[in-house]
């Protein structure tokens, strides 16, 4: 149900961009602002360029989101301090607990979140070895780097 909900607010998201581009193209007269002229087979255009705005849109959730690992030695109780600080740095709040011990984290800004979707949460949950950080690649990429950096080095 996630899969598919993100998918909708992509096909919004996507499908607005488009609206408000054409509509400012139409508005300062650069296009016509008769559909049929705007486009060389009209309103089939449109409905091409929105079937391509869904196809795009069931893929996106798929490549998107992810999981990425973080290794750290010891007690997972003993790091989640430096996790919060780390997070707090990147411009998260904490937002939970989860069921399997782990923690879900949100953005503080909500210009950010809303700019996301609302769909900015990193869940990272301890597992085996370390932990395991769940959210949005291009988000999820730095928040795991900085926890690597801060959970493995010497300066905790």
């Amino acid at each position: 149900m996630t899969y598919l909900r993100r998918a909708l607010k992509y096909f919004i998201q996507i499908t607005l961009i488009f609206a408000v581009i054409m509509a400012v193209l139409m508005l300062s007269g650069l296009v016509s602002k008769d559909i049929g002229t705007a486009f060389r087979n009209g309103w089939k255009s449109v409905e091409l360029i929105l079937a391509a705005f869904a196809a795009m849109s069931l893929v996106y959730p798929r490549f998107g989101y992810a999981k990425r690992s973080v290794e750290a030695k010891g007690d997972p109780a003993e790091h989640w301090p430096v996790i919060d600080e780390v997070m707090t740095n990147r411009g998260y709040v904490k937002a939970g607990e989860t069921p399997e011990g782990g923690r879900k984290y949100h953005l503080g800004s909500t210009l950010n979140r809303a700019a996301r979707l609302w769909e900015d949460s990193i869940t990272i949950n301890p597992v085996l070895g370390g932990f395991q950080a769940e959210g949005l690649v291009r988000d999820l990429v730095r928040v795991v780097m900085s926890l690597d950096r801060k959970l493995n080095s010497h300066e905790n």
